[in-house]
């Protein structure tokens, strides 16, 4: 019984027996017959006594079959003592044609009965096939199965592994082993290792009664042969964890994968709605009525560009990079490549990102000139007022005198000054001619530019033409009944006549001079305003001429009191024809003396603002005129860094992350000219004769300077991605490098077909049109023409390395499987990690084959879509 071989084991490991023939004598019928039976139970048989059983041969050739999987001659059936011996033979030539000696064994002994011969033979196929065919790492059968032995029970308390006989006699070792492998078989913390005999009881029962091991126990060779069972019983089960590790793998670079690809899908359509929701507000040129509107709207640009677009470059550089750190795993997985949902291409960003940029420029160029408009429309708007003010304060009262009956009862002489006084009156009208014109232009230009208060302008002038109109026919009116009644009338007082003929027009000139004095200027640069400078100097040396006729229309008057007074002459009242007064003469040419310092005032301020808005360029152009060629350097450096062999990978990734640093460092500059550029759009300079460069040039080419140096970096990762993945050696990769740039003619990183097909041929491939075409869709799968340096190393790298595949996948869930065609999802759970288990519970297909039971999974068609589309 089981506690009959418990205790002797125990004991008997103290004094082992360490030859074979010891081992032949202690008990050989129980151990042998329950080795053989554990085998030939398989086949549906058994045998009770082994001297007897094996002599037909008929059982010791299907216990041949059954422990080698391999089929033997069919024997022959006859009773006859040859057909034994011959059964017994093609046993014996099936056991040399393995390596296997026999020595001393023939088959007439085995047929006789010869007990120590036929255990003698078991002994020797027990050797052969349970324990010399264990193999772990480079070892015998006997350290090997040591070795395994050692490993499987490391972790386990109170047991050393270190011989085929003490380290056992415990029996918590075999409990060891059984936990190991099946741990719902054993309890293991509730065993002593001061109990022997029920440890090895419990090892025993439950060997037999789950694992189909035989009790057999003696000596050392016996007992090795006990152990290789528990090797054989479980070396499906590392098989079995062989093919799930090889599973989790390949499961595993497809999950990363898979969120690698949903990553980029998100990122790409918040961008691109980003870019959508954005165009609309760029692309929006409704105007506004007023210069602070519109100052606002060019304010929340300067924002958009300060701070809402930089985070969008970044994140737009970032999913190239992403996008083709991604494409290099697929290809280093041996995986398709990922093409993105529809309109979130890399080339669908860009040219929405261009289209970004086209309207952003659009509506920065319609912002300044909608500021431009608005400032001409302020000051038009400005000078329509005044030059309206002037006019209708002119025009105040003229219709009540023009109406006027006075001649009807004036005397001669009266009647001859009201016609003088009318003449001056006609004189001072057309005068008046110009600046009415002036003001119906004035409204006309509102007009054209769509003034938002154009109703009003428009009211204003159409009553002052009216007015102007009525006054015509009234002048022309008066003058007609005037000279009705001018024969009947003479006399004129020549000297108040002269005054007042010369009296008109130097008013006018006055009135002129005051308002051209006043007059609001718009300037955009230094030689505007000394223009205007020098025409006020030029005002300025007609004054002492002026002062001259000023002074002889005083006289005049003066000679007409000295005659009054010296005939004894009462005036009576002020000069008949005309209303301007000496005094209102020195009163507005002492108007016109203050103006003149005003005005000087006023033009030197401007030409100040205007010196001021010249440094701002200058300051602007030299920062430009630097920063302008040095972006164009660091872009030509990198271009040439970039096909350069410099060092090892790491060395050149080295190189290439100091130099963009030295870009990050350079940023400052940038700001700082960002903020010459806004102190010019603030100061409303549209113009810079100092530089070539605007702000937005240099803006783009800073950010393509950025992006460039990132997506440089990135194919060096990416080739020490691919070199590591894919074993490249340096050299390999250096003379990639060296071929790929010899047929670079352009030295742009990128050639066509003609120049690839010439470098394919150099490194030794023979090409007819359709081999080229194959490879043409490897490295160009988008056919644009173009072929990278990244392209051509991972096809080099393709074509002379190994890589995973769909077959080594399947071949791994058969063994999960147990051979069989599908998979459950108990065995899934079983065999993997929970959560690679259910990944793969939820996207295999159920299985439909012939074989098929409920519940049975498809693990062809799952594995063999690892490797085909992408679903996303």
């Amino acid at each position: 019984n089981v506690d009959f071989h418990a205790r002797f084991l125990s004991k008997h490991l103290e004094h082992s027996c360490m030859q074979q023939n010891a081992a032949l004598s202690c008990f050989p019928d129980l151990t042998f017959t329950a080795w053989c039976n554990s085998h030939l139970r398989k086949a549906g048989t058994q045998i009770e006594n082994i001297e007897e059983d094996f002599r037909d041969g008929l059982k010791l050739m299907l216990l041949l079959e059954v422990i080698s999987g391999e089929r033997l001659p069919k024997p022959e059936r006859g009773k006859m003592r040859v057909h034994k011996i011959n059964n017994v033979n093609k046993a014996l030539d099936f056991i040399a044609s393995k390596g296997v000696k026999l020595v001393s064994i023939g088959a007439e002994e085995i047929v006789d009965g010869n007990a120590k011969m036929t255990l003698g033979m078991i002994w020797t196929i027990i050797l052969r096939f349970a324990i010399q065919d264990i193999s772990v790492e480079e070892t015998s059968a006997k350290e090997g199965l040591l070795l395994w032995c050692q490993r499987k029970t490391a972790p386990y308390k109170n047991v050393n592994v270190q011989n085929f006989h003490i380290s056992w006699k415990d029996g918590l070792a075999f409990n060891a082993l059984i936990h190991r492998h099946r741990p719902e078989l054993i309890d293991y913390d509730k065993l002593r290792k001061d109990d022997p005999v029920t440890n090895l009881n419990n090892a025993f029962e439950v060997a037999e009664r789950y694992l189909d091991i035989p009790k057999m126990l003696d000596a050392e060779g016996e007992f090795m042969t006990y152990v290789s069972c528990f090797y054989h019983a479980f070396s499906g089960a590392q098989k079995a964890e062989t093919a799930a590790n090889r599973i989790c793998k390949v499961l595993a670079v497809n999950q990363e994968n898979e969120h690698l690809m949903e990553d980029y899908e998100k990122l790409a359509s918040d961008l691109l709605e980003w870019i959508r929701r954005t165009i609309p507000w760029l692309e929006n040129r409704a105007p506004e009525k007023t210069m602070t509107e519109m100052q606002q709207k060019l304010e929340d640009f300067r924002d958009y560009r300060r701070v809402h677009k930089p985070p969008k470059v970044q994140e737009k550089c970032q999913l190239e990079i992403n996008f083709n750190t991604l494409q290099t795993k697929l290809r280093l997985s041996n995986r398709p490549a990922f093409m993105p949902s529809e309109g979130r291409m890399v080339s669908d960003i860009n040219g929405a990102w261009h289209k970004l940029e086209g309207a952003e420029k659009g509506y920065e160029e319609w912002l300044l000139n909608e500021i431009r408009r608005l400032e001409r429309l302020d000051h038009l708007a400005e000078k329509f007022r005044q030059k309206a003010a002037i006019h209708e304060s002119w025009t105040d009262g003229k219709e009540a005198m023009l109406t006027q009956k006075d001649y009807e009862t004036a005397t001669l002489s009266e009647i001859k000054a009201l016609l003088k006084k009318h003449e001056a009156f006609e004189s001072d009208l057309a005068a008046h001619q110009d600046r009415v014109e002036q003001i119906a232009a004035i409204a006309q230009e509102l007009n054209e530019l769509d003034y938002y208060d154009s109703p009003s302008v428009n009211a204003r002038c159409q009553k002052i033409c009216e007015q102007w109109d009525a006054l015509g026919s009234l002048t022309q009116s008066r003058r007609e009944s005037l000279e009705r009644t001018e024969k009947q009338l003479e006399s004129i007082d020549e000297l108040y006549l002269e005054y007042a003929k010369r009296a008109a027009p130097f008013n006018n000139w006055m009135e002129g001079a005051m308002e051209d004095l006043q007059d609001m200027f718009i300037v955009h640069n230094i030689e505007e305003i000394q223009g205007l400078i020098t025409a006020h100097d030029q005002f300025k040396s007609t004054l002492p001429e002026a002062n001259k006729e000023r002074e002889s229309i005083q006289a005049i008057q003066a000679e007409v009191q000295k005659i009054a007074q010296y005939n004894g002459i009462k005036l009576a009242g002020n000069n008949p024809y005309t209303t301007i007064t000496p005094q209102s003469i020195d009163k507005k040419w002492e108007k016109v003396q203050q103006l003149v310092p005003q005005r000087d005032q006023a033009l030197q301020e401007e030409l100040a603002r205007q010196q001021s808005n010249d440094h701002l360029r200058r300051q602007f152009a030299n920062q430009a005129n630097m920063i302008g060629p040095w972006i164009q350097n660091k872009m030509e450096e990198i271009g040439r860094i970039s096909i350069e062999m410099n060092g090892t990978l790491e060395d050149q990734l080295t190189h290439l992350r100091q130099y963009e640093q030295s870009i990050i460092e350079y940023k400052p500059n940038i700001d700082q000219l960002e903020g010459d550029h806004q102190l010019i759009q603030e100061a409303l300079i549209f113009d810079n004769k100092y530089t070539a460069y605007t702000m937005e040039h240099l803006r783009v080419g800073w950010e393509q300077l950025l992006t460039t140096i990132a997506r440089t970096i990135n194919e060096i990762e990416n080739q020490i991605l691919t070199r590591d993945a894919k074993g490249i050696s340096q050299e390999q990769l250096h003379e990639y490098r060296t071929s790929f740039n010899h047929f670079d003619k352009k030295r742009t990183g990128i050639m066509d077909g003609d120049d690839f097909r010439a470098l394919l041929i150099s490194t030794g491939n023979s090409l007819g049109d359709a081999e080229f075409a194959r490879i043409m869709g490897i490295v160009d799968p988008n056919n644009s023409g173009a072929v990278t340096f990244q392209a051509f190393i991972d096809f080099m790298s393709r074509e002379t390395t190994d890589t995973d595949t769909a077959d080594q996948v399947i071949a791994s869930f058969k063994i999960l499987a147990g051979d069989k065609n599908y998979i459950t999802a108990e065995e899934l759970r079983r065999e993997l990690p929970p959560d690679q288990a259910e990944y793969c519970i939820a996207r295999m297909a159920p299985y439909t084959g012939p074989d098929a039971v409920p519940g049975a999974l498809d693990y062809m068609s799952f594995s063999t879509a690892l490797y085909g589309e992408s679903d996303l």
